[in-house]
């Protein structure tokens, strides 16, 4: 029995864990029943390049978007059809819930699905900034605020909010900061950098704010920001060609249109609630 919260992100390995219970079960003959929860950052938008095949691991279990608006019971659906997985899969459906509401908008109270996931807009947040994690970066981890800020002893934070600022991202700004993370990258040392603020979550998207972030970073820090380490969680080769070469956020998005719109009829066929 899989009864466990998601947040909505490929990254977030807990349904990684999930399909690999699945197999297992597969393997005994098991039965396998996934308790539903809704998707907290809500189950409508999708975005984000599509992880490519061949590319699957335990952060990247499965191609489907970095956003893939589905909840465990959805994705359970799609791993058991996609992935021929024969456990005699059963999926206790929400109630209540018809894909829309973010978790704030759902009635329900806030439980930290993971010690570092402390707030609804660090859910949000974790799809751009969490793809940072295996770069030279701190991404807040050791401070009160994981996800909403990031930075590095290098970093020239000020500068990277104006640069930010200038590409006029829907629904976020950005304060440039100092912070001393006590835990993960950089610990106990002083790092500068910015802390992002969502402003208006019906216009916020993920997908603009990490390619710019990256993008930004490229630009910004070329010798100092070490970029290999982004394609760890990215899984999309033409994505991250793309940003180190300096593409514009705009452009390197619109490689992302023909994957997700097939993404989309895939997604279809396993939803519980639409």
């Amino acid at each position: 029995m899989f009864d466990i919260q998601d947040i909505g992100c490929r990254f977030y390995t807990y349904v990684s864990t999930m399909g690999l219970a699945m197999q297992a079960a597969a393997a005994h003959g098991k039965r396998f029943v996934v308790l539903d929860r809704p998707n907290p950052i809500d189950g409508t938008v999708v975005e984000g390049p599509v992880l490519d095949a061949g590319r699957e691991s335990f952060v990247g279990w499965h191609t489907v978007p970095v956003r893939h608006g589905m909840t465990p019971g959805e994705l359970a659906r799609m791993f058991a059809a996609e992935k021929d997985i024969d456990c005699a899969l059963t999926v206790v459906p929400l109630r209540g819930w018809d894909g829309r509401p973010p978790f704030d908008q759902c009635g329900l109270e806030w439980t930290d699905p993971s010690p570092n996931m402390r707030s609804l807009t660090a859910a949000y947040l974790y799809p751009a900034v969490g793809l940072l994690e295996f770069t030279n970066i701190s991404v807040g981890r050791g401070t009160d605020t994981p996800f909403s800020v990031l930075g590095a002893p290098w970093l020239d934070g000020a500068a990277l909010a104006r640069r930010l600022h200038a590409e006029r991202l829907p629904g976020v700004t950005f304060v440039p900061i100092r912070f001393t993370p006590s835990a993960s990258t950089f610990a106990g040392q002083s790092c500068r950098g910015i802390r992002i603020e969502i402003v208006d979550r019906a216009a916020y998207r993920a997908t603009p704010l990490a390619l710019a972030l990256a993008g930004a970073l490229r630009a910004q820090h070329p010798d100092d920001w070490r970029h290999e380490g982004y394609r760890k969680l990215l899984l999309d080769d033409a994505t991250f060609a793309a940003i180190v070469a300096g593409k514009p956020w705009r452009e390197v998005a619109a490689l992302h249109e023909a994957e997700l719109a097939e993404f989309g009829e895939r997604r279809a066929r396993c939803l519980l609630y639409r």
